[in-house]
């Protein structure tokens, strides 16, 4: 039994750092979408990944998989919509004149200067 219990003391620590243990130097944390496109190309003889996604939707919609289609809808629309989304917005001078006034004056009211006020 003593010697149970010298052997347990002799152990001075519990793991750490081995060698070669961890992520190496300079590997990257995440999987890049564009090597995962890359990769998916390359494996499936140089199908876009968006057309695979249309084969796999219309092979879910002549087989009737109703569940599998309404998913593949909302891919598609998800990524059809995030392209059409963009929308420019400009302002006129006098949009640009009142904001900047109204700024200056919440600015004004919080540090307590008065935008009138000269610097000089």
């Amino acid at each position: 039994m003593t010697n149970s219990i010298e052997k347990t003391q002799e152990k001075t620590s519990h793991g750490g750092a081995r060698k070669g243990a961890g992520r190496p130097k300079g590997s990257r944390n995440h999987i890049s979408i564009h090597d995962l496109l890359t990769s998916l190309e390359a494996k499936t003889g140089g199908q876009r990944y968006e057309d695979l996604l249309v084969d796999d939707f219309l092979t879910a919609r002549n087989e009737g998989n109703k569940d599998a289609v309404i998913k593949y809808h909302h891919l598609i629309l998800n990524k059809v919509m995030n392209s059409l989304a963009k929308i420019e917005v400009t302002d006129s001078e006098d949009a640009i004149a009142a904001k900047q006034a109204a700024f200056a004056q919440a600015l004004a009211k919080f540090t307590g200067v008065s935008p009138e006020q000269d610097t000089e």
